[in-house]
Formats: C-alpha cells, structure tokens, sequence
C-alpha cells in the first residue's frame, strides 16, 4: 500500500522514512493537493509499525507544511506543492567585552564552557601522532577526504540528507564560506536576493563583494517567496530552518515557489544552515538542498555546535560548481589547516559529536524555558515569542515599545547588551517592536538577572 518500502536495518528512523517518502510523493505530484491521507491506523497496519510511529511521521510533515490536519477529519495534501519537471541541460554587534554588561543577551553564542575539552584533547593529539607526512603538506582546496566522509556520514543520520562526498567543500566556518560563494558566483550572479530582516553581518559580504541587493520581506514563516523578482541569474540567500532572526520555518509550499523560481530563473539558492542541529521540540527540519541539489548550495558550520574558534564548516555544492571552486580556493588560501580537520573527523566517527549534541540539546532547552519563564515574570502578559522552538535566540515583541537606534544606544549605556531586531532590517521600521534575545551562553540564573536588569530599564521610560 502506498508503494512505501521501509528499511529497517537503516540508521535512519521509520518515521523519517515514512516522512521523507510521502514528502517526495507530494512533491512529484504522485499525491495532488487536497487528497486525504489514510488514518494511522490504516497506514500503521499497511507498513506493519506502530501508530506512534505513523503519528510522529504525519506529525512531521504538518509542522513544515505539507499537509493540514483537524480534528475528525482526514490529513489532506496542502496546495501548491508540486514541482515542475527538472529542466533539460541541467548539470548534475558589538566586540565589548562580556564582564561589561549587567545583561547580554548577544545572539550567536554558544556556552563555550561545556565543551568536552578532555575529549577533545585527547583525540587531537592523537591523530597528531597518526597523521602520515604527506598530510603536513598541501592536500587540496576540496579538504581532507575523512572528514568529508564523516560529515556525510552526519548528514545523513541526523537529517537523512543523502550526500556523498565528493559534492562536499571544506571551509573556514560560514563566513568563510559565504565569502566563497559570494565571489564563485559574482560573474552570473551580481544581484542577491535576501530575507528581510536577515543576519545584517553576513548582508556585508555580499555589499562588499559590489552586490546589488534587494530584501524580500519575511513573516511568521519565514520568507515570502510570493514576492520572489529580480534579474536573470540572480543569487538566493534564505534560512529555511530557523531564519535568522524571526525564528520561522519556510513551509513546503514556500520551498516549492522557491525552488519553481530558481529553476525558471536560472538562480542559485545558498542556504545557511547555521543552527538546525538545535530545535527542542520535534525532528530537526529537512534542508532546502534535498529538493533540489542542483539549484541549492549548502552551507553549514561547526562553530555553533562546538566552538566558534575551531574555523571549520562546510559546503554542499551542486556538480556544475566544483571545478569553479576548486580553481578559486587554489588561487586565494588553497586549504584549512590539517589538524583541526583530522580531529574533528575523529570526534564525529567515535560519535561524541552526537554525544555532545545530545547534551547541549537538553541544555538550551532548559535555557530557552527559563528565559521565556523570566519573560513571564517581569513582564506579565506584554509580550509576544516569535518563531520555532529552536536555535540559540529568540525574537519578542513588546507591542507597546519601540526599539530604534537611541533605544539602543541608551540600552548599552546602562550596561545591557540586547539587540533590536531592526538592527537586521534592510528596510527599517518594519520591525519596530522586536528584540532578539540570545540564551546560549547564559546559565538560568544569568538569564533571569539580566531581565530583571532589563525590567528596571523599561521602567525608567527610557
């Protein structure tokens, strides 16, 4: 039934499984909008598991869009989902320092105290030892094969992203790696299409490099790709996962328009999946790339999920761009150093990378509760979270406030380090009434001392 074959002895669960195979069947229009899925009783008889696991799959695919359900009623297929046939041709904030203020809530921290640092050590010096001469010399712009081995081998565990590693890059962290793109595609791609608001940082790049660019604004599911326009070629940068700031998650029928107007449009899409690994409630969501690998590139990073200073992430890119990438990276810093990369190729084979993970999972969800608890605490009913449940920050909106530049200005006077969220507006004002709250780095009692320190602040009338 359902032509649905389960393979049980995969690492990839069974819910994902179900999830993943009715998703390509909505897509592919083998399942048209409007058709009632079966009860999951039907289906879990049909596949042979059990309800919960069926459950958990439908589950899975309502939070990212796919299908709409109610109360006594059949799960249908959700509208404007189905892809177009592939075209034919086609190729394979501040730098104060921390002990300045009496709150911060900077975004983008992760807690650098719990890394596992004896661990690490002990697998740093080890493959140190093991490494063969050849390694201590130039070994390519691609990076070492291991630790692209083991990043596939990541993907397609945690996310059931089907890589191999040939399509996979080695970088310098994300920024690094948005720097790369920004120049591989300059020469086809001189306007860049971006969320409004986005990550206002990773926005120079793209100026810097002589990028025209034009904001797309966002709502409470990320971006409105219904507004999508602009040149032939043009470059796309989004944050399907958890967008950065507002926290959304771009919905199936969004990824669809997206994917339908980067075919059409002849576009790239660069997706920055800069915090996934993190969302406390339900499955990591499914990358944009699994769509399309031909229209996607991307970018991923370890220095949320372990430390900022390890300078290692990644890229994903379609087979159409790998000579370009290999020429442009051998004639600027031709590779990442061997070291970093050999240890941390170690740490994800040995499966304390998903150790780790695990451990901080549960840890920024007890963070992200107790800052929504002091939330509640300080100021009552007046206020509002924004987004999923997910990643190292959350947007609020306090209807009654504004938060301009003054606002921000007198706010890091009085010690208090949190940022408007239209610090990361291109076009400003849309945003007036938001602040984005970052909980990474804070223990629970850190957290709830800063909102009483931001409290006394709002009480001033400042």
């Amino acid at each position: 039934m359902w032509e649905i074959e389960l393979q049980r002895q995969s690492e990839i669960s069974l819910k994902r499984q179900i999830y993943a195979a009715l998703r390509d069947k909505i897509l592919n229009g083998k399942l048209p909008a409007g058709e009632a899925l079966p009860s999951t009783r039907q289906l879990a008889m049909a596949l042979n598991v059990s309800r919960n696991t069926i459950n958990e799959a439908y589950d899975m695919l309502i939070a990212e869009g796919y299908i709409h359900s109610s109360q006594g009623a059949p799960s249908r297929i959700a509208d404007g989902l189905q892809l177009s046939p592939k075209p034919n041709g086609g190729m394979n904030e501040t730098d104060e320092p921390a002990a300045s203020f009496l709150a911060d809530f900077r975004t983008g921290q992760p807690d650098l105290r719990q890394f596992p640092r004896y661990s690490w050590q002990q697998i740093a010096q080890k493959k140190m030892r093991d490494m063969t001469a050849d390694q201590f010399g130039y070994t390519g712009p691609q990076g070492m094969s291991e630790l692209r081995e083991e990043i596939s081998a990541w993907l397609y565990r945690s996310k059931a992203l089907a890589v191999h590693p040939r399509d996979i890059f080695i970088t310098a962290g994300a920024t690094h790696a948005l720097h790369v793109v920004a120049d591989l595609m300059f020469q086809d791609a001189r306007e860049l299409l971006v969320e409004d608001p986005c990550n206002i940082h990773m926005l120079q790049t793209f100026i810097n490099k002589g990028y025209a660019v034009r904001g797309i604004p966002v709502d409470r599911e990320g971006l409105r790709t219904e507004l999508l326009d602009g040149r032939p070629g043009s470059l796309v940068y989004v944050t399907p996962s958890h967008q950065f700031p507002l926290g959304g998650i771009l919905p199936a029928f969004r990824r669809a328009g997206l994917i339908r107007f980067a075919r059409e449009n002849g576009s790239y899409i660069v997706e920055d999946d800069y915090d996934s690994e993190f969302r406390y409630y339900g499955a990591p969501v499914s990358p944009l790339y699994a769509m399309d690998p031909e229209r996607v590139i991307y970018v991923g990073t370890f220095s949320k999920v372990l430390f900022p200073g390890l300078r290692i992430g990644y890229v994903v890119l379609p087979a159409e761009l790998h000579n370009r990438w290999r020429r442009l990276r051998t004639y600027t810093d031709v590779q990442n150093p061997p070291f970093e990369q050999a240890a941390l190729a170690e740490f994800l084979r040995t499966r304390k990378f998903d150790k780790h993970i695990g451990k901080m999972r549960k840890v920024y969800r007890e963070r992200r509760e107790a800052l929504l608890s002091a939330l509640k605490e300080y100021f009552g009913t007046g206020w509002q979270p924004w987004g999923d449940a997910a990643g190292l920050h959350l947007a609020v909106d306090f209807q009654d406030m504004v938060f301009d530049e003054p606002w921000m200005k007198a706010s890091r006077q009085h010690k208090i380090r949190v940022t408007p969220v239209d610090y990361h507006c291109i076009r400003k004002g849309a945003h007036p009434h938001k602040l984005l709250f970052g909980y990474g780095h804070l223990e629970p009692g850190e957290i709830c001392k800063g909102m009483e320190v931001l409290h006394q602040f709002f009480e001033k009338g400042l």
